[in-house]
This record gives structure tokens, sequence and C-alpha cells, in this order.
């Protein structure tokens, strides 16, 4: 009797301890073997991006450049032998294209300018001269000083800057100890909704942006000709993106009217000029010396222009129902050609299908790639997207989260997996709050640990379209990657251009994405996916 219990005590701890053992993930070594080699060794990626920057960048959403580029990739699509490839339309707005551009201070001195123009933003009539005036307010009442001195006038409306020199390096690569900060992180924290944001720093917020539009309202009322702005960076980088329609500050960013919007307001010319060449013009004005300045903008509008997504996909076999996707934004700002933000994450993921249809490999979940417009706008084309295939959230009661409305495919997706950080390469995986991923993407990552990436974090990151997947429940995530210049020099600037793109980087994520779209259409089981959030109560006005 005592064998007989010991050996049942046995039993029962041997169970317990199966039990709770996970799940051992499956990897297909030798099918990332050969797309290690594939893609290390033959690679077409940094092909792809002189293509799609050099050709066809920059590509403003809506715009002949944007639709002459999304040609290009749904043919290069069609020969690699992707299937149902095609270009997806959803609503946009107006469309702009760059057709000339001139900027010079020509008094005291004539110094050419570094200079760019805001999308979107009116043509001048034809070549314009006018003196400088730098606008010096902190108030609403110290504009008062500058009334009946702005017509005609083109008016400088922000404060110089003061630059240092750079002693650090302005490429960086995450350490061993960022590495470590974000793997030990917590949780993340669910957002806070507005009505509870901290008081002081939100109403410095409001109070700035209330200033910025009472600014550039008041020029517009006065007959200024142009407005100017420095732009951040230096050394001859500057930062550029949309022409600024004067609006309250508290308005929802879900209801702010873009200047692409047919319904946007008429607005001033906006001209971004070096933090340099902008410094020396108010330091001229502030010794009481006349500044004249000389510009010229020919812009061309179209009304009506659709957004566009492209798509292509490998179809499955067993499973081929059930949908795997892989993408990044194809539209960029028109300072540089877009290499950075986001060609680069564009290509990685024209490189990875390439990779998985050379290699001939046959996935049992269908993989699909999409390459999305109007990211800059607001993440617009993939939110339309997921609209239209997978559902959308029923915020009509004014709720924070909303219930979500499901389509037929939303059951059938499995997980997104996206690139939009720059040329760096894949450390690892934001896992988006979701640790039940943590075992998959462990396994998943092994083979890449000697290429750098082994990192997961329960982080986020925001500001990719992967986010409009996960806002409706749907497994969705971002890879971690190294900043190098992003933030310093080739975010949304004139140097967002090929010859800052790292080859040896595009190259390694490109395998990885290749790797974790053919793992995750080759794997057994469900994928899991976070609890969807209650809904919440209605929204309160912003700044309460």
């Amino acid at each position: 009797m005592k064998h007989v219990l010991i050996c049942v005590l046995l039993a029962f701890v041997l169970a317990q301890f199966g039990a709770a053992q996970p799940v051992q993930e499956k990897v297909d070594t030798a099918a990332i073997a050969k797309i290690k080699e594939e893609g290390m060794y033959r690679s077409k990626v940094m092909e792809s991006l002189s293509w799609l920057t050099d050709v066809y960048g920059p590509r403003l959403t809506g715009s002949p450049e944007f639709k002459e580029a999304a040609d290009w990739a749904k043919k290069k699509l069609e020969e690699l032998g992707l299937q149902n490839v095609a270009i997806e339309s959803w609503k946009f707005g107006k469309g702009w294209s760059l057709k000339s551009f001139s900027a010079q201070m020509i008094e005291p001195r004539v110094q050419p300018l570094i200079a760019y123009p805001k999308a979107w933003s009116p043509s001048t009539k034809g070549t314009v001269r006018g003196n400088a005036v730098y606008l010096d307010v902190k108030t609403e009442a110290d504009l008062q000083e500058y009334k009946g001195k702005l017509k005609g006038a083109i008016v400088l409306i922000s404060e110089p800057r003061d630059l240092k020199a750079h002693f650090t390096p302005e490429a960086d690569r995450l350490t061993d100890e960022d590495l470590l900060k974000m793997a030990n992180a917590d949780m993340p924290r669910g957002r806070v909704r507005a009505g509870m944001r901290d008081t002081s720093a939100f109403r410095r917020f409001l109070e700035r942006a209330t200033m910025s539009r009472k600014r550039m309202e008041f020029c517009q009322q006065e007959g200024a000709l142009v407005i100017v702005e420095t732009s951040q960076g230096d050394g001859g980088t500057l930062f550029v993106q949309g022409a600024s329609v004067p609006q309250p500050a508290d308005t929802p960013m879900d209801r702010r009217i873009g200047a692409y919007d047919p319904k946007a307001p008429k607005i001033l010319t906006q001209v971004v000029v070096a933090a340099e060449h902008y410094n020396r013009m108010v330091r001229i004005i502030q010794k009481g010396t006349r500044v004249k300045m000389e510009l010229n903008l020919e812009a061309e509008f179209s009304d009506d222009q659709p957004g566009m997504n492209i798509v292509g996909e490998i179809p499955g076999t067993d499973l081929k129902d059930e949908i795997v996707m892989i993408g990044g934004h194809f539209d960029s700002w028109h300072g540089g050609t877009g290499a950075t933000d986001d060609a680069s994450g564009s290509v990685v993921c024209m490189e990875a299908m390439r990779i998985l249809k050379t290699l001939d490999l046959k996935p049992r979940r269908t993989i699909r790639i999409g390459l999305w417009g109007g990211e800059e706008e607001g993440l617009l084309g993939s939110k339309a997207y997921v609209t239209n295939h997978f559902g959308e959230k029923d915020t009509v009661q004014g709720s924070t989260f909303g219930e979500i409305k499901k389509k037929p495919d939303y059951e059938k997706f499995y997980a997104y997996f996206n690139n939009d950080n720059g040329t760096g390469k894949v450390r690892g995986v934001y896992m988006q709050g979701n640790d039940a991923v943590r075992p998959i993407f462990r396994a998943w990552l092994a083979p890449f640990a000697d290429m750098g990436a082994s990192t997961l974090t329960l982080q986020n990151t925001g500001g990719t379209d992967h986010l409009s997947y996960d806002a409706i429940g749907l497994p969705a995530f971002q890879f971690i990657q190294d900043e190098i210049e992003y933030s310093t020099r080739t975010h949304h600037s004139n140097m967002d251009v090929f010859d800052r793109v790292q080859e040896e980087d595009l190259k390694q994520a490109s395998v990885i994405m290749a790797a974790f779209a053919y793992e995750a259409a080759m794997r057994e089981g469900k994928f899991p996916r976070k609890p969807l959030p209650p809904p919440g109560p209605p929204r309160t006005s912003i700044g309460n």
C-alpha cells in the first residue's frame, strides 16, 4: 500500500510539473538558415531602396509622386510573383506637389538660405520681396505693438535657438545597458484619459500652442506675405512637415483639420529656415538694421486625391484563410526622399517577401504585405485598411475605448509585424504589453542572437502603423531598432536620403522580418491576444 501511495504521489507531482512547463515553440532552423543566406549574401534591398528614394522620392500622401511610387511598388511585387497585388484607395483630401522654390536674404547682404516650404503651403504670387520682421512677442498684448507693421512683410515668428557644438556623436546604437533596461520594463500603463492629465506641464503646452496660433492669425489679419519659422536641427539639417492650420490648442487630435483637408481655411505661405540662417537674420534685425528677403514658391494643388495602400500576398496552404501581415509606411515628408522614414521599412518588407518567394517556401498561412499611405498624417492608411478588412471601434457615444465592430476576417487575422524606426538594425521586439507572446518571440529570436537581436520588452513604441491593429485588439508589433541618426539628423528632415541608410542593418532587418513572417505562418495553434479593455466613460475635453 505504501508503495502504491508513493507511485500515486510521484505521478501527481510529475503531472503537475509537466503541466507547468510551457509549450516548446518549434523553429524551422533549416528554413531560417536559408533565409539568412539569401538575405545577407544575395540581397536586393539597397537596389529597391535606391528606386524608391532616388527615383520615386519623396512620396507625400496624395501627391503625383506617391502615385508613381505606388505604381512602381505594385509592379515590383507582381514581378516577385506575389498574388492579389493591388493598390487600395481610401478617402484623403488635397494633393500637393512642389514645382519650384527659392529663398534668400537680399539685404543687407545676399545670402542663399537653407529653407523649405511646409507641405500644403500655398504658392507665392511669383517672386516676392519684403522686409523681414521679427515678431518678438510673449503675450497676446505684445502683438498690438506690431499693428499696422506687417502688411507686405515676411514675418519671422519663432524665437531664435541657442545652438551648441556637438560633443557627442549624432549616431548611436542601443547599449547593453539600454537593452537590459527595456527587458526589465514593467507592463505599460493604460492611457491617461483626457481630463486626467497632469496640470502644469499640459497647461504650459496649451499656452505655447495657443500663443503660436494667435501669432499666425495676427500675421494673416495684418496682411503679411509669408510666415518664416526656424527649424529643429542644425549644421544644415532642418526638419519640415506640413503647414499649420490655426485652430484652438485643445482641439482633440481626431478633430483637428490638416492643411490637406478640403475644409481647411485659407492660410499664409509657410517656410522653415535652417537655424543658423534664421538666427543671423534675427540678430541683424535686433541691431536695428533692415533685413530684406526674396522668396518664390510654386506648388501645385489637386483636389479630391485618394490615399493609397499597396498590398500583395503569398497564399498559404492548409491554413490559407488565416492572415499573417508585415508592413511599413510608404509615404514620406518632402524635405528629403523619405529614406529612413520609411522607405527603409517598406523595402525591408518587400525584401522579406522576395526572400520567401525566391526560396519557394510554402507557408501554411497566407503572408500579406501592406505598404501604407498617410502614416505621417496620423496612421490614416493603416487605419482605413484595418477598418475595411477587420473592424473598428464604435465610438459614436464618445467613449474612450469603444466596442469593437468586428468583420468576418477579424478572427482569421493571426499577427502583424511592422518596421518603422529608421535604418537601424533590429534588436528585438516591443511586445505591446502582451506577455503571452514572450516564449514565442524568444524562440523566434534565438537564431538571431549572433546578429544582435534578442531583447523583448513589455514596452510599446508609439506612432507606427501597428497601433491601428492593436487598437481593435489584434496582435501587432513593432521591432526594437537602433536609433542611428534618426532623431538627430534624418527623421522628417532634408537629410532623410539614401546615403544615410545603413546597408548591413537593412539586410539584417529583412531576414528577421522574413523569418518572423514565416514562423508565424507555420506555427501551430492560435496566436495570443490581449484581452480587450472594457468600454470607457465618455471623453471630457482635452485640458480639463
